[in-house]
């Protein structure tokens, strides 16, 4: 039997050297797991177990460098069907211990692979615990990985040069190039608005009857009330959405008029269009622990979560809406809803379903909301 000391050893000096440098100079030492390069992006942590495949190909994570907190990553390997995009839209990539090895019946290929046929930068072998301490006392911040420079200096005179989230349009990044039907048919016309919508948001309104056109952020609204639909869905969707106002202006054409839904960036965009103001949390919410009330039903959910913005509900009293989830870690607001204008939305992700099905009656309400606009 293979000694496993021998082996980490001959690993490690076999792996590149590699950095991981934030903006006020704090510097972790690696080892590389994905391509030789650069990566900038902001930093974050993602407290969730497994599901880094998911993670990975979140459009909403463009921008950004993710962190897991869970020591031990990529032991399951990587397979086709888990994708939540066509490709990785994250930055970077960190961890603590890289399984090299892959143990599932379903696994194509290793994380490693996977992340070089991407053309991602990754670092493992640092301690996530102390970053992810550190991001939550100072906040999350620009930061850069390299494996090809490894010079303090040389780094964060490269990094002060980077592009902030604040202000920044990600969603032209990440959104469709042209609409396409996801499913042709279905009893329910659905409209998507496409800011990195992820796909299992997509499986969830086929499987109840949905027959869903994706649209591009920029979509003019008489294109796409030429499909005459029955709602319309927001999509998630990453950085700044004050940076945004070709998405909140459009939306402002359907309120009150056709039932809509938003997901995360979403809902977010639902508050601007409203007139609202939105503002940076210090680390965001990323994982898939985090409890949030119903203040309709007084029910729990366990949610999915990646945001680092919040809607100020406070900036939209007297507009019709009403506060209906909150986060029970830090009691921030995670849905509203307007019987008025006829929309709902909601901070968190229910399609990835960590409770693991807590929050899919959101799409049945969504579902409802159109069966009666069809009837009435």
């Amino acid at each position: 039997m293979a000694d496993p000391e021998a082996f980490l050893c001959g690993r490690m000096e076999m792996a590149d050297r590699a950095k991981l440098i934030l903006e006020d100079g704090r510097i972790f030492e690696g080892l590389s797991f994905g391509v030789r390069g650069e990566a900038f992006g902001e930093v974050v942590f993602n407290t969730s177990i497994s599901g880094y495949q998911e993670i990975l190909t979140d459009p909403s994570y463009k921008g950004q460098i993710v962190t897991m907190t869970y020591p031990l990553i990529g032991n399951y390997g990587v397979n086709p069907d888990d994708v939540e995009s066509a490709k990785i839209f994250l930055e970077g990539f960190v961890v603590k211990e890289y399984s090299e090895i892959a143990s599932n019946w379903r696994s194509k290929m290793t994380l490693s692979e996977y992340l070089i046929k991407n053309n991602i930068v990754a670092i493992e072998d640092i301690d996530t615990r102390a970053l992810t301490k550190h991001i939550r006392e100072k906040g999350a911040m620009k930061a850069v990985i390299s494996v090809a420079d490894l010079d303090n200096t040389s780094l964060l005179k490269k990094l002060q040069k980077a592009p902030d989230l604040v202000g920044r349009d990600l969603v032209k990044e990440v959104t469709s190039k042209a609409p396409y039907e996801w499913s042709k048919k279905g009893a329910y016309k659905v409209a998507v608005i496409d800011c990195g919508v992820k796909y299992n948001i997509l499986r969830h309104l086929e499987k109840r009857d949905c027959a869903l056109t994706v649209f591009p952020a920029d979509t003019k609204a008489e294109t796409i009330m030429k499909i005459q639909p029955n709602g319309i869905f927001l999509s998630n969707g990453p950085g700044d959405p004050e940076a945004l106002p070709y998405v909140y202006n459009l939306i402002k054409n359907f309120l009150g008029k056709i039932p809509i839904f938003g997901i995360c960036l979403g809902h977010q965009m639902l508050g601007l269009a409203l007139g609202g103001r939105t503002y940076k949390l210090k680390f965001g919410h990323h994982g898939g622990n985090q409890p949030v009330m119903d203040l309709n039903t007084g029910t729990v959910s366990i949610t999915a979560q990646n945001h680092g913005f919040c809607v100020d509900m406070d900036s939209l009293k007297g507009k019709k809406v009403r506060l209906t989830h909150i986060n029970l870690n830090d009691r921030t607001p995670e849905g509203m809803e307007s019987d008025e204008l006829n929309f709902f939305s909601v901070q968190f992700h229910p399609e990835a379903g960590p409770g693991p099905n807590d929050p899919n009656y959101l799409f049945d309400k969504f579902i409802d909301r159109m069966k009666y606009a069809k009837t009435n």
